[in-house]
């Protein structure tokens, strides 16, 4: 089957589970990311199992139905092939199958059958596919889902199952991240909205992805391990781990909301990043990082991030501004708005964060709100001082306005290399690059492969162009009060233009003429001024 087929295959599929869910009242419903994310994690898995089982055993690769020729094995035969198996791939029983399911259909209490099938293979497969939550709770692969209907939910199970069945993943499980990547973009687009949810729950644009990887992993590594204070849904490792290799790097990270883990072990599942799943932890990474090398916090080759910009962080920040915090807060906490709450800067407590969790030769990217790099006192200023006092700022690039959908607040991307030095550092304005396309009620601005590719191979071979990025050193930064807006370090040109006399007197009168209309219109505007305060009475 082709690619596209398939693609628009698997999109059916999803449209055709939300269906189902909408029949049954759960359309839009906050159970309805639960459901979908879990019944095509489970295909997901029966059918992986079936693919490298016929890698194990070429009898059942030549079977008719090797569900069939299975069946044969004795329970020793069929434990020998669990031992075979790659450690990180999922283990099913023979009554796990959804071709079992589908045969059980017209037992009495179906969804009960559904349910603890389910529940089943979330314990066969606890070790490798739980996510952990600070505290050490395993948080399994799937819930019992058809609690989540309100009646007919026998019905219910068997519309799911009736919709899985003749379907299948097995032609496309050697293709690679680019692939899978468009899939899992569709399967959670409408419930990872880019300014949804509580935790900001921010899509990161494939994008601007593909631009922290590509400029962060200029040359081969491994070995490496790669970390995301804030994931998500894991867009930004994804990228990462891709343009290392899968099979280079150990993928860490942490998150508040459980919906993102969720969301980042299915991609990390659909990645054949299984190996990474128990790192993964739900939590407070700001109160309460999770991830320690003895008693000190971890250290990490590669971090990305877009953190949330502004949150209600108030009751966790005097917890904060202990002594045990001074060193990995070195620049502060920020303050608690009088009014507005939600609006505390909380993406500065990330990037301080991010900077303590560096390796000595450690790399990151981290989106950050642009006015971040121009504020003239505060956290910010502090925090860019330090990145060119210790002399490891790689460069910012400051991307086009609605590149995410629906927030209007510009960003740029923050670069940090702890081996640059020399000080090659690159300032780019991409501002003026893309093109505004409307999606739904909003803009959203799209780069063109062409411009992405501009901007990787201009910031990594330091490229000089006019109007557009500039090479500078540190001390230049210095000099121009640690400013990190490109726009400041442009050559300013004078643009000389050859005219004759009568042009030249000719501009001269036209420039006269409207500054005394301009000068009229002021004294008009002086005088009614004036008769309105004379007009003024005393009034008891």
């Amino acid at each position: 089957m082709e690619n596209s087929e398939f693609t628009v295959k698997t999109k059916e599929l999803i449209n055709n589970l939300k269906s189902v869910c909408a029949a049954y009242g759960l359309g839009n419903d906050g159970n309805e990311f639960k459901i979908i994310t879990q019944v095509f994690l489970y295909k997901f898995m029966n059918d992986k199992f079936g693919y490298e089982v016929k890698l194990i055993d070429p009898k059942l690769k030549n079977a008719e139905n090797w569900e069939k020729e299975i069946a044969k094995y004795t329970d020793k035969q069929y434990e020998m092939l669990f031992n075979k198996m790659n450690p990180d791939s999922a283990k099913l029983k023979r009554e796990h199958y959804l071709s079992n399911l589908h045969n059980k259909q017209n037992i009495k209490e179906f969804a009960k059958y559904f349910d603890e099938t389910l529940r089943e293979i979330s314990i066969l497969n606890n070790e490798i596919f739980s996510v952990k939550t600070v505290a050490g709770v395993k948080i399994q692969l799937f819930d019992k889902l058809s609690d989540f209907v309100a009646e007919n939910r026998d019905d219910f199970c068997r519309a799911i199952v009736n919709q899985l069945i003749n379907f299948s993943f097995e032609k496309v499980f050697n293709q690679k991240f680019d692939f899978f990547s468009t899939i899992f973009e569709y399967l959670i687009k409408d419930y990872n909205k880019d300014g949804g949810g509580k935790y900001a729950e921010y899509y990161t644009p494939h994008a601007v992805a593909k631009i922290m990887a590509s400029i962060l992993v200029d040359k081969p590594v491994n070995n490496v391990s790669c970390y995301d204070p804030s994931a998500g849904s894991g867009t930004l490792l994804m990228n990462l781990a891709h343009a290392i290799g899968e099979n280079k790097c150990s993928i860490y990270s942490q998150d508040i909301s459980q919906k993102s883990s969720s969301m980042l072990r299915l991609n990390l599942i659909l990645n054949n990043l299984v190996h990474s799943i128990q790192n993964i932890i739900q939590g407070n990474t700001l109160l309460k990082p999770f991830h320690k090398s003895g008693e000190k916090l971890m250290t990490f080759d590669y971090i990305v991030s877009n953190p949330p910009f502004k949150l209600d962080f108030s009751e966790d920040r005097n917890n904060l501004d202990v002594e045990q915090n001074r060193d990995r807060f070195f620049a502060g906490i920020p303050n608690i708005p009088k009014k507005e709450k939600d609006s505390m800067a909380i993406y500065l407590l990330f990037i301080q964060h991010i900077l303590f969790s560096l390796s000595k030769n450690g790399k990151a990217a981290i989106v950050v709100p642009t006015g971040f790099l121009t504020a003239q006192d505060g956290i910010e200023k502090v925090i860019r001082q330090n990145l060119i006092d210790n002399g490891i700022l790689r460069g910012v690039v400051s991307m086009p306005g609605n590149i995410f959908a629906t927030t209007s607040t510009n960003v740029s991307i923050l670069f940090i290399d702890k081996n640059n030095k020399d000080g090659n550092i690159v300032l780019m304005d991409a501002s003026k690059l893309g093109t505004t396309i409307k999606e739904g009620k909003n803009k959203k601005t799209q780069l063109s492969q062409q411009e992405e590719i501009l901007i990787v191979d201009t910031f990594s071979k330091n490229v000089a162009i006019e109007d557009f990025s500039v090479v500078v050193t540190y001390e230049k930064i210095k000099g121009k009060n640690y400013n990190f807006n490109a726009g400041l370090y442009f050559d300013l040109k004078i643009r000389y233009e050859e005219i004759t006399r009568v042009e030249f007197n000719r501009k001269i009168s036209g420039i006269h003429e409207n500054l005394e209309k301009l000068f009229a219109e002021s004294k008009s505007v002086e005088k009614k001024i004036i008769e309105t305060l004379d007009g003024l009475k005393y009034d008891k």
